[in-house]
């Protein structure tokens, strides 16, 4: 019942979406095997022509697929496709592909059809740009390349590989090997490596002037911190980005000039040894200082895909929500949110809210005609959608209204764009969180690692380099002794278990237990994994042991929280879940921001805030705005979990 009272209302909040406007156009139906390039050269346009009249068709085009075609364009006399090629390495997946080239999952897949048949196979080599360059027949190209040698040093750490340092300078180990051949014989701590990795750098310019073409997804402001160029000078040397920036044109760049951002963010991060620190904020209850003096306009982006509910009439709705994980997830956070709009219409807050349907699945979705066919220019802030790929599309796409986007569940974080918040702390900010306060306490950190969690064991290696490890069996048991010899008397010893072996954290807890008599031993574990709750570990070797471990979400202890979950309780017939209580937390903070009186990036910049399971704590990690707010949880002898204060 509450799913579909769910429903209900998002119909009640949902708007109407507008028809196209139709323009002067030619109907194209494609043909097996065109490409968005193709056809565009066929008509002697740019890609961006076909975009404006056919959104969808940035996620890639298929056979039969009727495209609009505009009668009038500038004619394209000459063009090149430039193509670059990636090697695949071992762990790469084409969406960490696609952001290291700034291109989409779709593009990659249309460019290297064949090749990816049988999935992404280290070895690989993909094409991961494909660029048509126009150009008028009055202009000559000349393209100076050159390859650069970049040489670095390394001095190797303990417990470091061969693996981990070339993944680390991104070059293959056979040319760390080649480079240093010593290392044949072993790796050994303190060796000096020298690596050298070689780099193409091209420019091209067009009559003695550089230019650059733009590609797809590019902003004004991202393409001005690209290129060290500010946007200004940029617009004064094209008199067209004035009508907006499109996918295919040639830009003259100045040949000097100093990048000069207009927009102001939060503090960057000052690093303190291998860690990043940031200059704290005041924690405030922007309740107190609401502005009822100006409207202001919400929109939640939220994934129902309520067209593919319809077309499915085999299966009855209440079936379909049953089976479907992520429409689920998405009810659940859209359940709290309605209950942050209840409460900022009891406090008066002068807000319109909108909530819209966004159709999508992992690579594609409609957010471009949403945005084409609804007025964003008035919204001072946007929720949503859920996906990492979507949300910066989102951005991207409101980036000339320098709206915010909110990415409220993605724990990815990728492109550095202004106007795009993460909800959502990394897991870096997770392990710094833990590895700051062990500093505070002049801890002593121990970390006991699966010998089938090599991968941890080289991120902890490669980023905290104080942490000692004891010894393993041949069987592969952690040596009870070797660990006893690494604690410090008259310290704090923090030992770290990162393994799934049941039989494993069983031997390693028994035995700290029974040292805690001679030595301050507090256990932590980097993530709760479902080890732990298994009935053979006794709950008292984690609560004796004050298990710690990082958490983006507190638990609620306040009155103010037990009235919270009290009240969801009572409208749903059940506790919020993890999506429910980010919901809530998201959108209410998102509500107060943005009636402060000097907007949401502002309020941002000057204090953090706290709700029911989350705190708000963004901050400037080189170019990426990030959620900092990280709590340390642990398990207390009382049997319950509390925050480290």
């Amino acid at each position: 019942m509450r799913i579909f009272k769910l429903l209900i209302v998002f119909f009640f909040f949902s708007s109407c979406v507008a028809k196209a406007k139709q323009d002067s156009f030619i109907k194209h139906n494609v043909e097996k095997g065109e490409t968005i390039y193709s056809v565009a050269r066929k008509y002697q346009i740019t890609p961006f022509d076909i975009y404006r009249l056919n959104p969808d068709a940035k996620n890639g085009i298929v056979e039969n697929t009727i495209l609009l075609i505009p009668r009038k364009s500038t004619p394209i006399l000459k063009q090149e496709v430039k193509t670059i090629v990636h090697e695949v390495k071992a762990k790469e997946t084409l969406y960490s592909i696609a952001k290291e080239y700034e291109v989409t999952v779709a593009q990659l897949e249309e460019w290297n059809a064949e090749l990816l048949k049988d999935g992404l196979k280290k070895g690989q080599e993909i094409i991961v740009s494909k660029e048509d360059l126009p150009l008028n027949e009055s202009y000559v190209e000349v393209k100076n390349v050159k390859n650069v040698t970049e040489t670095f040093s390394h001095k190797v750490l303990p417990q470091e590989t061969i693996y981990g340092i070339a993944t680390k300078y991104n070059i293959s180990m056979d040319d760390l090997v080649s480079q240093n051949p010593d290392v044949k014989e072993g790796l050994k701590e303190g060796m000096i490596l020298t690596l050298k990795k070689e780099t193409v750098k091209s420019s091209t310019a067009i009559n003695g002037t550089n230019v650059y073409a733009v590609k797809s997804g590019e902003t004004l402001y991202s393409l001005s911190k690209k290129i060290n160029v500010s946007q200004e000078e940029l617009i004064k040397s094209n008199p067209d980005l004035a009508d907006g920036l499109k996918e295919g044109m040639i830009l003259k760049l100045p040949s000097t000039g100093k990048s000069q951002s207009t927009i102001s963010l939060p503090v960057n991060p000052i690093k303190k040894d291998s860690l990043i620190v940031f200059a704290p904020k005041n924690l405030v209850s922007l309740a107190d200082s609401i502005n009822v003096e100006q409207q202001r306009n919400l929109v939640l982006l939220l994934p129902f895909n309520m067209e593919r509910i319809s077309a499915d009439s085999d299966k009855s709705t209440k079936q379909l929500i049953k089976g479907d994980n992520f429409l689920n997830l998405t009810l659940d956070f859209y359940s709290g949110a309605l209950m942050a709009i209840d409460s900022a219409k009891v406090l008066g807050l002068p807000v319109n809210i909108k909530v819209l349907n966004i159709e999508s699945d992992r690579t594609s979705s409609n957010i471009a005609k949403i945005i084409e066919e609804n007025d964003f220019s008035k919204v001072d802030a946007v929720i949503g959608p859920f996906q990492n790929s979507h949300v910066e599309t989102t951005a991207q796409l409101l980036s000339k209204y320098n709206t915010p986007v909110i990415s409220p569940l993605s724990k990815e974080v990728g492109m550095k764009l202004p106007n795009l918040y993460n909800a959502v702390p990394t897991e870096k900010y997770m392990m710094d969180k833990l590895f700051n306060y062990f500093k505070e306490k002049e801890g002593n950190v121990i970390a006991v690692v699966s010998t089938k969690k090599k991968s941890a064991k080289e991120y902890l290696t490669g980023n905290y380099p104080e942490v000692k490890y004891p010894e393993f069996a041949d069987n592969g048991s952690v040596d009870l002794n070797s660990l006893k010899t690494l604690l410090v008397k008259g310290k704090k010893n923090f030992v770290i278990i990162e393994s799934q072996t049941t039989n494993q954290i069983l031997n390693t807890t028994n035995f700290l237990k029974k040292l805690k008599e001679d030595f301050d031993i507090q256990l932590v574990v980097l993530k709760l994994y479902d080890t732990l709750e298994v009935i053979d570990i006794p709950i008292s070797n984690l609560t004796e042991l004050n298990m710690m471990f990082p958490s983006n979400k507190k638990e609620g202890e306040s009155d103010a929280d037990k009235i919270f979950e009290m009240k969801y309780r009572r409208l749903n017939g059940i506790s919020p879940t993890g999506a429910a209580s980010k919901g809530f937390d998201v959108t209410f903070d998102t509500l107060l921001r943005i009636c402060q009186k000097e907007g949401y990036a502002k309020s941002i910049e000057k204090v953090k805030t706290e709700y029911y399971e989350n705190t708000f704590d963004y901050v400037n990690d080189n170019g990426n705005i990030i959620n900092n707010g990280v709590y340390l949880m642990y398990y207390d002898t009382d049997l319950t979990i509390k925050q480290v204060k």
